[in-house]
């Protein structure tokens, strides 16, 4: 199997489809009505080993980059590299950053990176969770909820149920939170 992990706002450079349209579902290649990545697919399929079928899709990529021409891509870049240095945040400071209105930049946001401005804070913020509880496994739960941006503990303990199904304390118990959004 072959992985390929893109930034969260690039890429729709490379499908020319809204990003949104992915969220939550599985998409074959063959259903994107893109003949150029069904070529792909095809010659990955009759590639001799695996060197070929990387090359194969690292020639297609940068194909697409060099035909793209999206102005939307350095103003996400800066949003999306702001939120990962950033605890505290919203949406306003996140369109004024973008140097959009509030519609016009969750429209775009959505569009290229496939979910809410909102939803993706939220799925940040847990990311940035995991990552300091991986770090630092004996902080306690007011410090954690601070450093990572909920507004009280209960709030982070709301979120954390809902994304993963457990209380921060039932999940450590369970498995070693590991963040794969924050790496160090």
């Amino acid at each position: 199997m072959i992985v390929t992990v893109f930034q969260p706002h690039t890429a729709k450079m490379f499908f020319h489809i809204p990003v949104s349209l992915f969220c939550n579902r599985n998409i074959s290649i063959y259903d994107m009505e893109d003949i150029e990545l069904q070529d792909l697919a095809g010659k990955m399929g009759d590639a001799d080993n695996l060197e070929t079928a990387v090359i194969l899709i690292e020639n297609f990529l940068l194909n697409r980059v060099l035909l793209e021409n999206n102005y939307n891509i350095p103003r996400l870049s800066t949003v999306v590299r702001h939120i990962s240095n950033s605890v505290h945040t919203n949406i306003k400071g996140l369109a004024d950053i973008a140097c959009l209105s509030e519609k016009q930049f969750c429209r775009v946001f959505s569009e290229h990176i496939g979910t809410t401005p909102k939803d993706f804070l939220r799925i940040i913020r847990l990311q940035r969770t995991l990552s300091v509880l991986q770090h630092n496994p004996k902080i306690g739960f007011a410090q954690l909820s601070y450093e990572c941006g909920y507004t009280d503990q209960s709030h982070m303990i709301k979120e954390f149920r809902l994304f993963t199904g457990y209380t921060p304390k039932e999940y450590i118990s369970r498995c070693a939170p590991v963040s794969d959004y924050f790496t160090f």
